[in-house]
């Protein structure tokens, strides 16, 4: 009885904590394009792909935050977390991450038309990001903070890049790196606010705690959605009645 009874107790908040960490075993830098992309295997086509359809997602984190902040009554928690929208947005004359992923689409031979159309996101992209965004704002806020938890992981998969790509892919331009720089400081920084409200809301019951871990799950979901139909996008080459449905070469994974 006991056994069962302490198997009902919230974990502890540097146990809640190290059991968030855990699930950084499925974040998308394990994913195989990722992988490939880590290894320098990746065409020039295919990762102008991955960048032209990662900025869908790009512009979707100031949308994903402003519903967050729609739906906060803190004003202390509103006061930090705005800061990250204008992490993306930029303020005046200062580059936002939204202008440096679309330098990093000029550094890899997109043009800024090719990136801001969206003419080449892949359906699976749009539906996987729309899905994020539509949780932020039917979601508590508390819950949608604890989805961005996916920011523990990523400074590691951000100095893999500024590491990697200049020997890996030396034909991208060195500036196309500034928004991996930049994330790299910022990302830690969130982080710190992100942890604390998660923690300290979700450590009430083990269920709770449960919640807080299946809705990070989702998220890395989300993220691996998004590799997934990169990946599709990027490596397939279908006609069907004869129309190219994707131009990018086969490889194999």
């Amino acid at each position: 009885m006991n056994a069962i009874a302490n198997d009902n107790l919230p974990w502890s908040r540097e146990e809640f904590e190290e059991k968030l960490r855990e699930k950084g075993k499925g974040y998308h830098i394990y994913h195989p394009f990722h992988v490939m992309m880590y290894e320098g295997k990746l065409t020039k086509e295919q990762l102008q792909c991955w960048v032209a359809n990662r900025f869908y997602y790009q512009i979707a984190i100031p949308m994903k935050d402003g519903a967050i902040l729609s739906n906060c009554p803190d004003v202390e928690v509103r006061k930090q977390w705005i800061v990250r929208i204008t992490d993306h947005d930029g303020v005046g004359d200062t580059v936002g991450g939204i202008e440096a992923w679309i330098q990093l689409g000029a550094a890899v031979g997109l043009s800024r038309e090719d990136i801001v159309s969206l003419k080449m996101v892949s359906p699976g992209v749009r539906f996987a990001v729309d899905a994020y965004i539509n949780f932020a704002k039917q979601r508590t806020w508390q819950e949608s903070v604890c989805s961005s938890l996916t920011e523990l992981f990523a400074p590691h998969i951000h100095q893999q890049r500024i590491s990697s790509w200049p020997t890996m892919y030396p034909w991208i331009k060195e500036e196309g790196l500034t928004y991996f720089k930049k994330r790299l400081t910022e990302a830690r920084r969130d982080v710190e606010q992100g942890l604390d409200v998660t923690l300290n809301y979700f450590s009430t019951s083990r269920e709770m705690q449960m919640k807080a871990l299946d809705i990070l799950q989702f998220k890395l979901n989300i993220l691996w959605v998004i590799a997934d139909s990169i990946m599709l996008a990027s490596t397939l080459d279908i006609k069907i009645d004869g129309k190219d449905y994707f131009h990018q070469p086969v490889i194999n994974f």
